[in-house]
């Protein structure tokens, strides 16, 4: 079998750190060990390339040097053209699988002109995304652009029940939506992992990972964190990743003596996590309230995995894959006392650490692993395709 990945977004680079480069190549892996042929189409590289990937064909696309954000998106919309050629340069796939970007179409719309199944992952709601965090400068035509690739592909991938429910609103997604969740690679995780952060004073250890968003909820974290420690002064925080957050919470520390406390990693190449996983007592997922919680986040199925007792906000498909009291402590969103209360409780009770710990691993191992993910990906492409015409003319 032969597959076309396709990932036309700058914003992930396929060798980075990102969580989202992390998505990219654990699911490239998994199809590579399923002795699937996979041919790369992606926009940015960053890093090196791993050595398990050996002689996959990677293309290159367009760089977008626009000097302005409305040259830049102009710039996006062309490079389709390129897109489309690259892949009728490489020959003909069983499947074309795409990561949605804002501006790309072009990979569906070659899939239905050459009547190869088409598969299109939708990781967020990128328009509405691009417009309130971002800048979006063309908003109808970035609308244009999802209603075109929504109906040219096949099946569409929504990586949480919350996205499902935001495609199938969609008028061109015509009920082809399916829910398939994020995973994890178990041979990172194995079952004798070892701390690799120093602790000489054994101080118990409170963990978050993660690209340090505003949404990621670290101020309560860190209130939550302040409150315990006065009670339990052998305990430290551990804060692994960068962002823009940082700079804040460095800030907040600054004149107090909780900074001793508390330990930024910075940003760290993705083979670290396990052992920094490893070096946590209980690892802490703390969002905040948020209106459209759509995502499925790695760090907690990498928590999981790594058979940490896992706190996390009662929110989204959060509340569903973590189940209080069984695999992890779910907290109300936002509620610092909350927070701080559930964390007490962990410290407290060993036996019970361990036994979320050890429900939290088997979980994700027994029904969350990318394996998992890519046979999913490969069962949609058996469903009968509409018309060529049909998606073309939808898409028009």
């Amino acid at each position: 079998m032969r597959i076309a990945y396709v990932c036309a977004d700058r914003g992930v680079p396929l060798f980075g750190r990102k969580g989202c480069s992390i998505h990219v190549r654990e699911v490239i892996e998994a199809m590579l060990q399923r002795g699937i042929k996979v041919d790369v189409f992606t926009a940015r590289l960053d890093g090196e390339r791993p050595p398990l990937w050996g002689d996959v064909p990677v293309h290159v696309l367009p760089t977008l040097s626009g000097a302005d954000a409305k040259e830049r998106e102009q710039m996006a919309l062309a490079a389709n053209q390129q897109i489309a050629a690259a892949l009728d340069e490489s020959g003909r796939y069983d499947m074309v699988y795409e990561r949605y970007s804002l501006w790309s179409f072009a990979a569906m719309e070659y899939a239905a002109r050459t009547n190869t199944s088409a598969v299109l992952e939708v990781n967020a709601p990128l328009v509405e995304e691009q417009a309130e965090h971002r800048i979006l400068m063309d908003r109808p035509a970035a609308e244009a652009v999802a209603q075109r690739v929504f109906s040219a592909a096949d099946a569409l991938i929504a990586v949480s029940p919350q996205l499902a429910g935001y495609l199938n609103d969609h008028p061109a997604t015509r009920g082809r939506v399916h829910v398939i969740p994020n995973g994890v690679n178990p041979q990172r995780f194995p079952a004798d992992l070892k701390p690799s952060l120093a602790n000489p004073q054994k101080l118990f250890t409170f963990g978050f990972v993660g690209s340090m968003k505003r949404w990621h909820g670290l101020p309560a974290l860190l209130a939550a964190f302040d409150r315990l420690h006065r009670v339990a002064p052998d305990t430290r925080l551990l804060i692994v990743g960068d962002g823009k957050v940082k700079q804040e919470l460095e800030a907040t520390l600054a004149d107090g003596e909780l900074a001793e406390n508390v330990h930024f990693t910075g940003s760290v190449d993705p083979g670290q996590i396990p052992g920094l996983l490893a070096s946590m007592d209980v690892a802490v997922a703390p969002y905040p309230p948020l209106l459209n919680f759509y995502f499925s986040p790695l760090k907690v199925y990498e928590y999981m995995a790594a058979g940490r007792a896992v706190v996390a906000s009662r929110i989204g498909m959060l509340a569903t894959l973590v189940e209080d009291g069984v695999n992890g402590v779910l907290s109300p969103p936002g509620d610092v006392d909350a927070l701080a209360e559930s964390l007490l409780r962990l410290k407290a009770d060993a036996a019970l650490r361990q036994r979320l710990g050890a429900a939290a691993r088997r979980t994700v191992l027994n029904n969350y692993t990318w394996d998992h993910v890519v046979r999913r990906i490969i069962a949609l492409r058996s469903r009968p395709r509409g018309s060529v015409s049909a998606a073309l003319e939808a898409a028009s």
